[in-house]
């Protein structure tokens, strides 16, 4: 596949700062703005990636990471290959979940406010997580819990926002009713728990990578790449989320299939990646937003959003492990201190006007 700039002198051009992307006989023009970016931002990974997989006890040099990414065999390579560079494959791959899910909740809502750490699918995971620490269930058998207690709040969600064609206010209003109403019984459930179990809980519900690594990491990728002809279908479908029902409908497009579709493919990435790695809150707030304002778009991008929630759970993650050394701060931490002063951030500029 290869790109080539349109001109007013292609038979085939498009408007302007587009690009014809070719595969054979096919081809599709698509913005520039959005390659660039993505373009950018795999750079952008890929260097705190290697930051990453240097900082620590011991230091490895960047050329000493690179060589054993390569396979050129260094004195650090049990450092490199197996103590770090799985939590850092996990952070990438769980923050890419997060972006894609809050990339489509969000553009089903149409509420750059909405997510699944605010509808609820969050808190339904970590109830979920907490009665399996607090009753002595087996360990391996905590992150299923999570995941079926993530599905259940959804399932409660979709209940109660299925009047009037899953609206998108109404989806909002429920999965805030929802997420409080377990936000509470997580509270009940900790107070009643031994300390020590209780302890375990609440690290978990503040969402952390350490310990964690290519288990986890399956798991997660497995769902999305299961969820592959969705996504590939969803980035098409998104274009028309933004179209009222009556409009929609006109058009032949059937909207309430289309929105329980695009939500409930965001639900499964999101409770997958909350089971494996923790409630690692707003980075499928943050990232969607950030990357709709990079690409300058009218709608979340969903491959940029995926790249940017990658970067932020990768760069969170970093700093909550070098910050207060040897204290490890767990990344749901950092990604809170990122995501409270946006929410600000967002509110304000919200009040002054449409952004």
């Amino acid at each position: 596949m290869s790109a080539r700039p349109l001109t007013e002198a292609h038979p085939r051009s498009a408007p302007a700062g587009r690009t014809l992307l070719r595969l054979g006989p096919l081809r599709a023009p698509v913005r520039r703005r959005p390659l660039l970016v993505a373009a950018a931002l795999v750079a952008l990974l890929a260097a705190a990636g290697v930051l990453s997989l240097s900082l620590g006890t011991p230091y490895v040099a960047p050329p000493d990471v690179l060589r054993a990414l390569t396979g050129a065999g260094t004195p650090y390579d049990l450092v490199v290959l197996d103590l770090r560079l799985p939590r850092l494959v996990l952070a990438a791959v769980a923050g890419a979940a997060f972006g894609v899910a809050g990339t489509l909740v969000q553009s089903v809502s149409r509420n750059p406010l909405a997510s699944p750490d605010v509808i609820g699918i969050t808190q339904g995971a970590g109830l979920a997580a907490t009665v399996a620490l607090t009753s002595g269930v087996a360990a391996v058998l905590i992150a299923p819990a999570a995941l079926l207690g993530g599905l259940a709040a959804a399932a409660a969600v979709f209940a109660l926002g299925a009047r009037h064609g899953l609206a998108a206010q109404r989806f909002v209003l429920a999965g805030v009713a929802v997420a409080f109403g377990v936000r509470a019984l997580i509270e009940v459930v900790l107070m009643a728990a031994d300390p020590i179990d209780g302890m375990r809980a609440q690290i978990w519900l503040l969402g952390t990578l350490a310990g964690k690594g290519w288990t986890e990491t399956a798991w997660i990728a497995a769902t999305l790449l299961a969820l592959l002809p969705a996504l590939l279908w969803a980035g098409w479908a998104l274009n028309s989320t933004a179209l009222d029902d009556d409009t929609a409908r006109g058009l032949g497009l059937r909207p309430v299939a289309r929105r329980v579709g695009l939500a409930g493919t965001g639900v499964l990435a999101a409770a997958m990646a909350t089971a494996q790695v923790g409630a690692v809150d707003f980075v499928a707030l943050v990232a969607p937003q950030l990357a709709r304002r990079l690409v300058r778009a009218e709608r979340p991008p969903l491959l940029c959003s995926a790249l940017l929630g990658a970067l932020l759970l990768t760069l969170a993650d970093l700093a909550g492990r070098r910050l207060f050394a040897p204290t490890q701060l767990p990344a749901g931490v950092l990604t809170a201190a990122i995501g409270g002063p946006y929410l600000i951030f967002l509110l304000l500029r919200r009040r002054r006007g449409p952004s």
